[in-house]
């Protein structure tokens, strides 16, 4: 029997949530509310649309090529995919037997490890994005404590699952020097990180917030400079030559 999802929205020509062209597919639920997203309508764990894996495997089929040639795959993200578990684990697992498709999952690590283990068997990437690292910060700026998150990159590199590890940069928020040396130091501990992304905060779903009735939590922070993004890259680089000489 096909399991089904609660499903948000989807795309067919994506570019950024993995390698190559990829189907990505937005999962709804969500147990973080963080203050820049974009995504404000996917919290709500009983919205979106209920598709059963045949529906989404039909939506994929018509591209199947696209993908191939470009080396890239399906990417599920939300929302917070773990939410869904069975479902994504169903799906990576028919798109592998079907069409030899990569798979990535784009989680928050918002999860207790058993929870994800069967669907982490049939998942090439882990898109893992660790949003501040100190606790009380990240519970101010995501509603939550990371320790569950941290737990869950612990649980991957003990695995040995292959990682992109991602920080989203917020102007005032998740760039203090001692945050991302640390957010370094973190990353140097841990096996399977294949590429570390520093996004840059952005605006655009702003309007999702209006449309919500939801009072913008960051109205004025300005989204930073190509410097800004640099400088990132060099304090979190210095923390992981710092791990590895410990």
């Amino acid at each position: 029997m096909s399991h089904t999802g609660r499903i948000h929205s989807l795309e067919t020509f994506g570019t950024v949530d993995g390698p190559g062209i990829r189907f990505v597919l937005f999962l709804q639920g969500c147990a973080l509310q963080c203050r820049y997203c974009h995504n404000p309508d996917s919290w709500d764990t009983q919205a979106g649309t209920l598709r059963s894996v045949d529906d989404i495997l039909g939506e994929i089929e018509p591209y199947i090529e696209y993908y191939r040639r470009s080396g890239g795959g399906i990417t599920v993200t939300g929302g917070e995919p773990t939410l869904q578990a069975p479902f994504v684990a169903e799906l990576f697992r028919e798109c592998k037997e079907r069409w030899g498709l990569h798979t990535a999952l784009d989680s928050s690590g918002f999860c207790e490890p058993s929870h994800a283990n069967a669907l982490l068997n049939v998942t090439d990437l882990v898109l893992l994005d660790l949003k501040r690292m100190d606790r009380e910060g990240h519970r101010e700026l995501t509603s939550q404590p990371n320790d569950r998150i941290l737990t869950f990159a612990k649980h991957l590199s003990d695995r040995g699952s292959k990682m992109w590890i991602r920080r989203v940069l917020v102007p005032g928020w998740t760039d203090g020097v001692d945050e991302l040396i640390g957010l370094g130091r973190f990353i140097g501990q841990l096996r399977g990180v294949a590429k570390i992304e520093v996004l840059p905060y952005h605006r655009m779903g702003v309007y999702k917030w209006q449309q919500l009735g939801k009072t913008y939590p960051l109205e004025g922070i300005m989204e930073p400079s190509p410097a800004e993004i640099e400088r990132a890259y060099r304090l979190i680089d210095q923390g992981i030559h710092s791990a590895a000489a410990e």
